[in-house]
């Protein structure tokens, strides 16, 4: 059967009319919401990979090793779908467990809420070498170490992302019984901190750049800077691992990823015009010059030191063995988390065996409009920094 990487969307609130639960038994339960009985179909066609966000919008800068891979063509004939999850990020796991989608990419917190309920999902790609997530500040009010967000509160989009910033903080030494959390709500939590109420907002890498362009004005204490943790992950059933057929489907579709993640490496321009191409919205909102800052800041976090890893999305097990080590200690998890039952890197090989040379010449041979021509690559990393707390 000819395959084809068709990069089908479909948006948030549209075919999603069941609520995932997950009971105190760990079941994972669909309860039907309104008067639809539609259920999205499931996501285990023999030559698919349907990939599911945390996020509520895919128009975003985010995935552009995705949007790169598909317009590059480095998916193959593999067919490829991409679908915004509800925004609360737990359904990037839960829809995974229950086969409607093949693959999440949650934070490692939310990834830490599946294996507590018995999930049976395992990471095989981690996108985040680096801690993503950030602490935002309104100017002059930040800190300069997590251990003095003691007794702050707290913004979040999502009550759920208490699960990202506990362990942060609690690694960090800080007492996380002294914080207050308040839910801002997706996507408006950030403007709910510079209208005044709580002392902070998470944010993460990226998202800096956004805020800015939306007319956001904050300062932050960078995760990179102050965490030790890795970043999201690419998380698929562990029946999919120890299939033959699917192992070398998900392979083929790491694969493309991380070719896209080589190609925005040499060329960040050409990544976010492949972004724009796919959403000119996100070119609306941020412009060429936001944009591009937007995509580097999330590079960065990809990529981290990579004369350290083994390639693109290699999983360092000692920062995972601190995380889940963290959770066990701050009772957000009551399990002793075997890290080599949960995470493998059996798929970085053959995800980085490409043609990086050719991958370098596709960057380098990229047409750009004018106007991303003319973005100054050296001027945006220069200023990189600007708005952290150094």
């Amino acid at each position: 059967m000819k395959r084809k990487s068709s990069g089908r969307m479909t948006a948030p609130g549209m075919n999603r009319r069941y609520f995932l639960q997950v009971s105190a038994a760990g079941a994972v339960t669909a309860t039907a919401l309104g008067g639809s009985s539609f259920f999205p179909t499931p996501a285990r066609a023999e030559d698919s990979i349907t990939w599911i966000s945390p996020r509520g919008t895919l128009e975003v800068l985010d995935d552009y090793p995705y949007w790169v891979g598909k317009e590059m063509g480095y998916f193959g004939d593999l067919n490829t779908v991409m679908e915004a999850g509800p925004s609360d990020g737990t359904a990037t796991v839960k829809f995974v467990a229950l086969g409607q989608a093949d693959m999440g990419f949650p934070s490692p917190g939310v990834f830490s809420f599946a294996i507590e309920n018995d999930m049976d999902l395992v990471s095989v790609f981690n996108m985040g070498a680096v801690d993503v997530f950030d602490f935002a500040f309104r100017p002059g009010e930040g800190v300069k170490s997590l251990k003095e967000m003691e007794g702050k509160t707290i913004l979040l989009g999502s009550a759920a992302w208490q699960a990202i910033t506990d362990p942060m903080l609690a690694a960090a030494g800080a007492d996380i019984s002294t914080i207050t959390y308040l839910e801002g709500g997706w996507p408006q939590w950030g403007t709910v901190l510079a209208t005044g109420q709580g002392d902070a907002a998470l944010a993460w890498e990226g998202l800096r750049a956004d805020w800015q362009g939306k007319g956001l004005e904050f300062e932050y204490l960078l995760g990179m800077d102050h965490s030790n943790f890795p970043a999201n992950v690419f998380v698929v059933r562990r029946i999919d691992t120890e299939d033959p057929d699917r192992k070398a489907l998900l392979e083929e579709y790491l694969r493309g990823w991380a070719m896209g993640l080589e190609f925005g490496h040499q060329n960040p321009r050409a990544a976010v015009q492949a972004v724009f191409n796919a959403f000119p919205i996100v070119k609306n909102n941020l412009g060429t010059e936001l944009g591009t800052e937007s995509m580097m800041q999330l590079a960065g976090v990809f990529r981290g030191n990579m004369e350290e890893r083994e390639g693109w999305g290699w999983h360092d097990m000692a920062k995972w063995e601190l995380f889940f080590n963290t959770l066990k200690e701050i009772g957000q998890t009551t399990k002793d988390v075997k890290i080599d039952e949960f995470i493998t890197n059996a798929f970085i090989g053959p995800a980085n065996d490409f043609d990086h040379a050719k991958v370098k010449a596709d960057a380098d041979a990229y047409e750009l409009p004018e106007d991303m021509a003319a973005v100054d690559v050296a001027a945006i990393q220069a200023r990189f920094f600007d708005n952290a707390i150094r």
